[in-house]
């Protein structure tokens, strides 16, 4: 009974909580409601349903103590066992990594002598269920029924809230477990200091996917710690400070008769001196910090307003716009200072450093929809980029706190750079920019000496030499748009002859893009276009021929050409869409998900192939395609994603498509016009501006394009300038259940 009063009163609290939080607020609709962070928790999604802020530094979650490729996040919907929560994780990754610095609260003495070899042999797991359990935008609340205790997580920019309700006359205590760690992650170095009755310290080193990791931590406590318990390596030390590979902690506090206690913690790469700083110093009011997480996503997510009657439809939106704001995460402390993997500081100087740089996935749609929708943090992301590439003097290919993991193929901190510039963003070097972009593009690792000496990446030198072959064509074509921007004639020229190397792989005979040979001749056979074998002795990464030929989106019309002709290229289009959806292979890679013929939607390769209709006169077939993904590939469930979230670039493919736009290339400055789901959407521009597309008739039945007008004035062209959006103003659509067949036949060939 108490523990069912317990709950009562606190579902009473959140609601009164959320009622005058929505009267202080009433310009703005509380976005906020319709956002679900436990879309993306179930399937293959890897989200996490934590605590965080837009872009946070810290995101606080739960930790089911799942070494699994569904856990990496730390938590998958499934699950009902929790063993803690800790401040970092990953969104919607293929890697499990970070969840550091553990807490997790009690209501016992705990045996830390037992050292964990599984999740069942956890000595302070707890059960729980999702109907006591809820999320919204920067706040967590789960109900542990084993210890019976209410855990509330809110957070602020740099630091992180816990609460916890006992429950009447219960122990109050608290375990701080820093040698737990999922996958492959690990401890190497822990420590934990009693600095006094309220304050505790220490830090996690830990080798993993970040192969070097330090987290430099500082918690203080609502209450007085009355007793404390220290074990290093499952050992007990009396003491006030321990050290050892992997430490352990248990916390007591007194009662006080008070159930609430509130812990706040900070992190930080450098120092504890630095943790300390970060630590928000306002005192412990929990519902202050969880209303300001709340103000603060609301003001995020409405830099785009959609309207429609279908609440589904707003719950995608804008638990899309939410997970896109999830990264890149603040990685340099208050001060301005980061560790580097090199155990160099850096000191951010007139910018902040961001880490978690997700590059193969995000530069496709997340990083464009951040030059629209959070312009003021672009120029800082180029400048950590520009800061990590000092030290090996080549640009990031996948940053966890500021390690390269050089995961993924490509560089692609290359058209995110380029896309910025381009754009009119500035605050960062532009020549300094070109240096590292050209510099890492010249230089000889990871398959760039047989890129230079061939012309393209022969099969029998490199696995994946096919993806890697066409994602550095376009990183050259990115290049040589920068060199001519800053007037670079000579380079221009040299990179924009390189970028064309994907004419080597193209095999007419098939139509594929092929693995070939050194001898400029031979294809690699046997051929079978749905061979997918995962990462190894392979042509295309994470993928088939059918996923990976098609990416050229920086010569669309040359492309076209190799195929003979729009009618050829188009006809391969559809069959792309309606071939049989067998992936053949003994070691089939798990990212091919959201199948709709061949075509992926759960993984990243596919996602502009569906706007490039609109480059050879069918755009009508890639609104029925593009509508039929929107439908398919989303929904409000936790397996609403159809694959990896890959930190925001599931969920940007949706905000943008949902309104009508893509960056096919996503460098270019130009965005495709797509099929439109909302009667409205208004895009917040500064300055005051807003740029506006409504969509006559729409329905989910009513998805082709019949006519448009950009001001007023017709527009028949199947793409718009970012320039044309910066500038405000109203793009009007009207929309049928049968195609118009000639609209946006006119000036759609844009490369």
């Amino acid at each position: 009974m108490k523990n069912i009063l317990l709950l009562v009163l606190f579902t009473v609290s959140v609601i009164s909580c959320n009622k005058n939080t929505g009267n202080s607020n009433n310009k703005n609709p509380l976005l906020v409601n319709h956002v679900d962070p436990f879309i993306g928790t179930g399937g293959h999604g890897h989200t996490y349903p934590g605590a965080t802020v837009p872009f946070g530094m810290l995101q606080v979650s739960p930790d089911n103590g799942i070494s699994n490729w569904d856990w990496c996040s730390g938590y998958h919907y499934s699950d009902s066992i929790v063993v803690g929560f800790s401040h970092l994780h990953l969104s919607g990754t293929g890697i499990g990594d970070l969840a550091d610095v553990l807490f997790m609260p009690t209501n016992k003495v705990i045996d830390l002598t037992i050292q964990p070899t599984s999740r069942d042999s956890f000595p302070y797991k707890s059960s729980y269920s999702h109907k006591n359990e809820m999320a919204t935008p920067g706040y967590y609340q789960v109900f542990l029924e084993d210890p019976k205790i209410n855990v509330e997580l809110t957070t602020s920019e740099r630091t992180a809230y816990h609460k916890y309700t006992f429950a009447e006359n219960d122990k109050q205590a608290l375990i701080i477990d820093l040698g737990f760690a999922i996958n492959w992650d690990k401890a190497t170095k822990t420590a934990i200091t009693i600095e006094d009755n309220n304050t505790i310290s220490g830090y996690r080193f830990s080798t993993g996917w970040a192969k070097n990791q330090k987290v430099f931590f500082v918690a203080k406590f609502s209450k007085p710690i009355s007793k404390h318990l220290l074990f290093a390596d499952g050992k007990p030390i009396a003491s006030t400070t321990i050290e050892a590979e992997k430490v352990a902690s248990q916390l007591f506090f007194e009662a006080e008769n008070n159930k609430e206690l509130v812990a706040k913690v900070a992190l930080s790469s450098v120092s504890v001196a630095n943790a300390k700083d970060n630590l928000d110093t306002d005192g412990f009011n929990f519902e202050s910090v969880k209303n300001q997480a709340q103000t603060t996503w609301n003001e995020a997510l409405s830099k785009i307003v959609v309207e429609t009657p279908v609440d589904s439809l707003k719950t995608m939106f804008y638990t899309a716009m939410y997970h896109a704001q999830l990264a890149p995460v603040i990685y340099s402390d208050k001060n301005g200072q980061f560790r580097k993997e090199n155990d160099s500081i850096e000191t951010a100087t007139n910018y902040t450093a961001y880490s978690t740089l997700s590059l193969w996935d995000t530069f496709r749609a997340e990083n464009p929809l951040l030059t629209i929708i959070a312009p003021e943090r672009v120029s800082d992301i180029v400048n950590s980029m520009l800061a990590y590439y000092e030290t090996k003097k080549i640009l990031p290919v996948w940053t966890l706190y500021a390690n390269e993991t050089n995961t993924m193929t490509g560089y692609h901190s290359i058209p995110v750079i380029l896309d910025a510039y381009i754009k009119g963003i500035k605050g960062f070097d532009a020549e300094a920019a070109y240096e590292a972009m050209k510099t890492t593009m010249m230089q000889d690792e990871r398959g760039l000496n047989f890129y230079k000496q061939y012309g393209y990446i022969p099969y029998n030198l490199l696995d994946e030499s096919v993806t890697i072959t066409l994602e550095y064509a376009f990183n050259d074509w990115c290049v040589a748009q920068m060199a001519k921007a800053l007037g670079k004639e000579a380079d221009y020229q040299f990179f924009l002859n390189r970028s064309k190397a994907y004419q080597y792989l193209f095999d007419p005979a098939t139509g594929f893009m092929r693995g070939k040979s050194e001898d400029g001749k031979s294809w690699n056979e046997p051929f079978d276009a749905k061979h997918s074998n995962h990462r190894e002795q392979t042509d295309y990464t994470e993928g088939n021929a059918w996923q990976h030929s098609w990416f050229v989106p920086h010569n669309v019309e040359d492309f076209i050409s190799l195929h003979g002709n729009d009618t050829i290229f188009t006809n391969r289009l559809e069959q792309l869409f309606t071939e049989s959806s067998e992936i053949t292979g003994d070691n089939i890679s798990a990212d091919i998900t959201g199948l709709i013929g061949q075509y992926a939607h759960g993984n990243e390769p596919s996602h502009h192939i569906a706007y490039m209709f609109n480059k050879a006169n069918k755009p009508w077939r890639m609104q029925f395609w593009v509508h039929h993904i929107l439908n398919t590939q989303y929904n409000t469930t936790p397996n609403g994603l159809s694959g990896n979230e890959d930190c925001g670039q599931m969920s940007a493919w949706y905000v943008f498509s949902s309104m009508g736009l893509y960056p096919m290339n996503p460098a270019s400055g130009v965005y495709e016009i797509g099929s439109p789901i909302f009667e409205k959407a208004t895009i917040k521009l500064p300055e005051g501006k807003t740029f506006v597309i409504e969509a006559e008739n729409v329905s989910n039945q009513n998805f082709y394009i019949q006519s448009a007008t950009l001001n007023g004035v017709d527009f028949n062209q199947t793409s718009i300038s970012h320039q044309q959006i910066m500038q405000g103003g109203i793009l009007r659509v009207v929309m049928g259940s049968s195609p118009n067949k000639n609209w946006g036949l006119t000036n759609n060939k844009r490369g």
